[in-house]
């Protein structure tokens, strides 16, 4: 049977012919092989041929968000302990630096003590335990780069506002309507003297926050817990924030003059502190401090030189404990003076050798104004050099004409 003719093909019939691509894919995978680790040679060459920066790499690192301490959870105070005491402590791994007011001058430091002594008195009352606590954290934000950079900025930052100030007391009212005593206010400017004069209270490490046991604010849980001192538990932040590197070795020793201030102190007063500026010696510790004379006599002769204490309102010789804290040496001081206008008070170490000297002298004069504190550096070192005392015929003389 003879075949039939195949009809003709016409183009739209047919499927369209593949790209040379598709009809090669081994050769396609192959390129695109090739493709890749060329271009991640290039970018290998680039990284190794690029010119190096032309200044130091810069990296940004941003504080977390100041804490509200108006801001707290709705609890009462039995549950507000209760979920505090949940929290677990987290000890200090190492106390705080010393602490540096730097360049300033007596009327700058004069508003530092005051403000320090304010903080602390307002936060933790007439304790000079709580009051050593608070006045760490103080020192340590003037010297955090998240905080102002003196210590009266620390302490009435956001004060101008209702709710916003880091310490209530600036904001709530309570400087109008409460004062310290004579007696409490002197032992609050004692311990904010030894904390400026770098004493450190390791139990609170590097704390720049605390709250009152019976409140919950809602930043706590961002914080490391570090202690409960009293009614307060104490708090840094973590991370590097929270690290010694991060704080400064020192305030920047420029204080404002704060206004809520003056009734407290001649310092943050106008006339006042215009007297206090334009002569600063008066009230400086370093008024009584007569230069250091090399050849004086021994230790010795200086304690057998010492004038005897009149009754009625000379030298008061205190017996001290050398494992105490030192600054509580200057407490001690205080209330032994108790309201006399002019005394002098000689601290001895239980247990010192025979002719030693002595560790510690708190000279304070109400009618000028001249207040000071200074400790022996060899047996009790002191981080600042104008709280040592001085040695040789120099002490000798000083406790003479205070005698």
């Amino acid at each position: 049977m003879a075949s039939l003719p195949r009809p003709a093909t016409r183009d739209w019939d047919l499927p369209p012919p593949l790209p040379r691509w598709a009809a090669r894919p081994r050769h396609l995978a192959v390129r695109m092989v090739f493709a890749a680790l060329f271009v991640a040679a290039l970018g290998a060459a680039l990284t190794l041929l690029a010119p190096p920066p032309a200044g130091p790499l810069v990296r940004f690192a941003f504080p977390p968000p100041l804490p509200d301490p108006a801001a707290l959870l709705p609890y009462l105070p039995e549950t507000a302990r209760a979920a505090n005491a949940a929290m677990p402590i987290e000890p200090p791994r190492a106390a705080a630096p010393a602490f540096r007011l730097g360049s300033a001058d007596a009327l700058g430091a004069a508003r530092a003590l005051d403000c320090l002594a304010a903080a602390a008195w307002y936060e933790a009352g007439d304790d000079p335990s709580g009051m050593r606590a608070v006045a760490q954290v103080v020192v340590n934000r003037a010297r955090h780069p998240a905080f102002p950079a003196s210590v009266c900025g620390v302490v009435f930052q956001g004060s101008e506002r209702r709710t916003g100030c880091q310490f209530s007391f600036t904001c709530d009212g309570s400087m109008a309507s409460r004062h310290p005593g004579p007696a409490a206010w002197a032992r609050a400017r004692a311990v904010a003297a030894a904390a400026l004069a770098g004493a450190v209270d390791p139990r609170v490490g590097l704390a720049t926050h605390y709250h009152a046991d019976y409140v919950v604010p809602v930043w706590r849980s961002g914080l490391v817990k570090l202690a409960q001192v009293g009614l307060h538990l104490f708090y840094r932040w973590p991370g590097s924030w929270g690290s010694p590197a991060v704080l400064r070795g020192s305030a920047s020793g420029e204080e404002p003059g704060i206004a809520a201030m003056a009734a407290l102190s001649p310092a943050h007063g106008g006339a006042d502190a215009r007297q206090a500026e334009a002569a600063p010696n008066v009230g400086a510790p370093q008024a009584y401090l007569p230069l250091e004379e090399a050849d004086g006599p021994s230790r010795s002769a200086i304690r057998s030189a010492l004038p005897p204490a009149s009754p009625a309102g000379g030298r008061i010789v205190l017996a001290l404990d050398p494992a105490a804290f030192p600054g509580t040496y200057a407490t001690r001081a205080l209330a032994a003076c108790a309201e006399r206008e002019r005394c002098a008070v000689v601290g001895e170490l239980i247990g010192a050798a025979p002719g030693q000297g002595p560790a510690f002298v708190y000279l304070r004069d109400r009618r000028s104004g001249a207040e000071g504190a200074w400790w022996d550096c060899t047996a009790l070192p002191r981080a600042n050099p104008a709280r040592c005392l001085p040695g040789g015929a120099a002490l000798a003389r000083l406790l003479a004409d205070w005698g």
